[in-house]
């Protein structure tokens, strides 16, 4: 398994591992993730040998135009860090260790940057207990919690300080 940014071609792929993640993140059409693609300031997609994209990672630094409002909230406190937006597995290797690969990745990112901190957030509602006890593993820790999408969802708000 390789690491490497996501590029352009990537774009169906990337829909179908994303649409099928549903309801761990939203329903994104083409049109949706390219504007979010042209948004994100760092972006990792995880490769097989044959570059078969297995899983990604998209995310934002602080100051971005950004509708979110997950990432208005992290924005909004002030901190210096690194925004994951999505993160995304296939579930046929989900357990992997691909996700742990991914936020490495970020990590060493946010460490080269000084940054202070990671920031994400992870669905209560509907619940994502497999997430929620991965982003613990990686030191994650609830900083907030916040009703979105007009009240359908409620996430945690998370902080993995470096």
């Amino acid at each position: 398994m390789n690491l490497r940014p996501l590029r352009p071609t990537d774009l169906a792929r990337l829909v179908e591992l994303n649409d099928a993640a549903y309801p761990a993140v939203p329903i994104t059409p083409p049109e949706e993730m390219t504007a979010l693609l042209g948004q994100a300031d760092f972006t990792f997609g995880v490769v097989d040998e044959t570059d078969s994209l297995l899983g990604f990672l998209i995310g934002l630094r602080p100051g971005a135009d950004y509708a979110s409002e997950n990432y208005r909230y992290f924005d909004s406190r002030g901190a210096d860090f690194l925004y994951v937006d999505r993160i995304v597995i296939d579930a046929t290797v989900r357990g992997a260790g691909l996700g742990r690969m991914l936020y490495d990745a970020v990590f060493a990112l946010a460490r080269d940057e000084a940054r202070a901190e990671i920031d994400c957030e992870v669905n209560l509602d509907p619940p994502n207990p497999q997430s929620l006890a991965f982003h613990d593993r990686l030191g994650f820790r609830r900083v907030g919690e916040q009703e979105t999408k007009n009240g359908t969802v409620t996430v945690a708000l998370l902080a993995a300080l470096l």
